[in-house]
This record gives C-alpha cells, structure tokens and sequence, in this order.
C-alpha cells in the first residue's frame, strides 16, 4: 500500500512538472526564469488548495454553514432539521497530503532553479 501512494505521488510531480514545462513551451519562453514564474504559479496553487481543503476538513466552517442553513433555510424547515444535517467537514473529505506533498516538492525545486539562476 505503501508503494502505491509513493508511485502515485511520484506521478502527481511528474504531472505537475510535465504542466510546468507545457505553460513554458505555450508561452514562447523557454529558459530557467520561466521555470521558475510557472513552478511558483503551480506549487502556489496546489498549496492553497490543499490548505484549503485541510480548513474544511478540520471543522472550521461547519459552524458557519449551520449558521447560514438556519438563516436561509425557509419557513418549512425546523432547527431540529438543521441540526440533523451533515456539517461541511462531513461532506468534503479529500485527502489534502499529497496536494501538499506535491507543492511542497514544486516549491523546493522552484528555490533550487532559483538558487542557480542568482548562482
């Protein structure tokens, strides 16, 4: 099971870098600059949509959801139906880690390319 994620997650960073080099190739500038602009634009990304979904899925909206479903809820529904509803932190149940992992792995090969690009 072990090695399944880590070949799924060598594949995420393959996918993402194959992306980076796709942007580079359609924005007519293929140099370590550009790697660097769209490895940032990638890794940022997978970033906050992985913290994101981490914030889901801790719980931090299901109070503000109960909130906005009883303020828009309607006269035919009750507090007691409200209640029995699923939270937010319930119905979003994503794996946020190799997102993470990913972005993180990006962003460190972007300070790299950087590294060497000011080097």
């Amino acid at each position: 099971m072990e090695t399944l994620k880590t070949k799924l997650n060598l594949a995420l960073l393959l996918c993402s870098q194959l992306i980076i080099f796709i942007l580079m190739f359609f924005s007519n500038s293929i140099s370590l600059l550009s790697y660097i602009n769209k490895s940032f634009y990638i890794s940022s990304l997978l970033l906050f949509i992985s913290l994101a979904i981490f914030t889901v899925n801790t719980g931090f909206f299901d109070v503000v959801t109960k909130s906005f479903r009883l303020i828009f809820a309607g006269k035919d529904v009750t507090r007691e139906n409200v209640d029995e509803m699923r939270p937010l932190s319930q119905i979003i149940t994503i794996n946020y880690s190799p997102l993470l992992f990913i972005g993180f792995i990006n962003l460190a090969l972007c300070l790299a390319a950087l590294f060497f690009y000011y080097i």
